[in-house]
């Protein structure tokens, strides 16, 4: 089981560690970051994060409630609280040891819990590489329907990216709990 914490200054070392080549920064976050990340670049990551009232985006650690280990990390942002929507990203299992065990899933659920209860959106959707299948089949499993495919959208030392469009209702979210 895992729980999830704000991400805060003192949890970046442990990102960083976990993003060790440039593709995988790539996955995770699209062009927003560069590689390696640094202290500096997560800097304003965090700034006017977190607030209840008026943030436009929330960013979490995955927490196992055992050993209290940090083992993930999931952004809720571009918070629209007059259309009532939000997007998923950067979801990242940290661990790979973690990975396959079901915590991607149990984050997104958590993430949708606090986008749906506390912050009462009524859409919540995502992009994921196409080519990401693991990602996509937690996606489905937590009860993201597929919109469509942005082509082409990433073009990543010569080789173009296609971005999966998913998203989640509040009444579809509502249904499977």
């Amino acid at each position: 089981m895992i729980k999830l914490a704000y991400f805060e200054r003192s949890d970046f070392d442990q990102l960083m560690e976990w993003i060790k080549d440039d593709e995988l920064l790539m996955n995770w976050s699209g062009s927003l970051f560069s590689y390696p990340l640094t202290t500096k670049s997560l800097e304003w990551y965090i700034d006017n994060v977190n607030d209840i009232n008026n943030s436009d985006a929330f960013i979490y650690k995955a927490v196992d409630i055992t050993t209290g280990d940090t083992i993930g990390h999931i952004s809720l942002g571009s918070i629209s609280r007059k259309n009532k929507s939000a997007r998923i990203s950067r979801v990242l299992v940290g661990g790979i040891d973690c990975r396959g065990k079901g915590c991607c899933q149990q984050m997104v659920k958590a993430v949708l819990k606090i986008g749906f209860e506390d912050l009462k959106l009524h859409r919540i959707s995502l992009g994921v590489y196409d080519f990401n299948t693991a990602a996509i089949s937690c996606y489905q499993k937590s009860g993201f329907v597929i919109e469509g495919t942005t082509r082409d959208v990433l073009n990543y030392k010569g080789k173009w990216w296609s971005l999966v469009e998913m998203s989640i209702l509040e009444y579809e979210w509502r249904n499977r709990i």
